[in-house]
């Protein structure tokens, strides 16, 4: 017997990452979560060990540009800038795993869906994926088409001594916690052909939401071994979200 809706319902969207968790683990789900996993480990074990072994370099010479009669503010600026070094590196190893794993995020999410809403899981098989791959592909570029002005605005903000230092970081964090949740909702959005303008403003409607998801994502994402999870765990929470607040408007009849 299901639960209510209110039963099933977290309050916030960090709570919906918390039950991705759970719903990724559950019989019948776990072999969707497979690839993708396999994905994710493969990308961010190598790709983190790296990066983590370059940061401080990198942070002494962005440290460099900051000017003299500002070096009182390095013991601040110093853990402010390894943070948007993670992000940044998260982000683009995160992008670059689901344009991967896309087909089989949206298989996941598709029979995820199913569960949830005690419908049919749909018999789709791997002719299906193939043929689904080329719209898929093109929805995975408009999200980058979608990002790459704004982030490029950033790392300009970056580069300006002081302002870029302090206020870029945090803005760098927000602006990726909004990416993945974009990233994350658009694969059960797209399941059901809403465009990604339309998705990307159904979002909006519910920013805060939006937001804590998508930060949780994110710092599981900057996280060395818990990056490894992340991405399955991700898919089953905004799937789960998806379900309970935008399902009954959005889905196709």
């Amino acid at each position: 017997m299901q639960q209510s809706p209110a039963m099933q319902s977290p309050v916030s969207g960090a709570g919906y990452f918390f039950k991705g968790m759970s719903l990724a683990m559950q019989p019948g789900t776990r072999r969707f979560v497979i690839l993708p996993l396999l994905v994710n480990i493969v990308l961010f074990g190598s790709a983190f060990s790296f990066v983590l072994s370059q940061l401080s370099d990198w942070i002494n010479s962005w440290m460099a540009y900051l000017p003299q009669w500002l070096d009182w503010l390095s013991y601040l600026l110093w853990p402010l800038l390894a943070v948007a070094a993670l992000v940044t590196f998260s982000y683009f190893f995160s992008t670059i795993a689901n344009w991967i794993a896309a087909p089989f995020n949206g298989l996941l999410a598709e029979h995820l869906e199913a569960k949830l809403t005690g419908e049919p899981a749909p018999d789709a098989g791997l002719k299906d994926i193939l043929k689904d791959l080329p719209r898929i592909m093109n929805r995975e570029w408009i999200k980058l088409k979608y990002y790459l002005p704004k982030a490029l605005g950033l790392f300009i903000l970056l580069w300006i001594p002081a302002i870029g230092q302090t206020v870029g970081p945090v803005l760098w964090f927000l602006f990726s916690a909004w990416m993945m949740s974009i990233q994350y909702a658009d694969y059960p959005f797209d399941n059901h052909k809403v465009p990604f303008s339309t998705m990307r403003d159904a979002l909006k409607v519910k920013r805060g939401k939006s937001l804590s998801f998508g930060s949780l994502v994110m710092l599981f994402t900057m996280t060395p071994l818990l990056n490894l999870i992340v991405m399955p765990i991700a898919v089953c929470g905004a799937t789960a979200m998806w379900v309970d607040h935008y399902r009954a408007q959005y889905k196709l009849h």
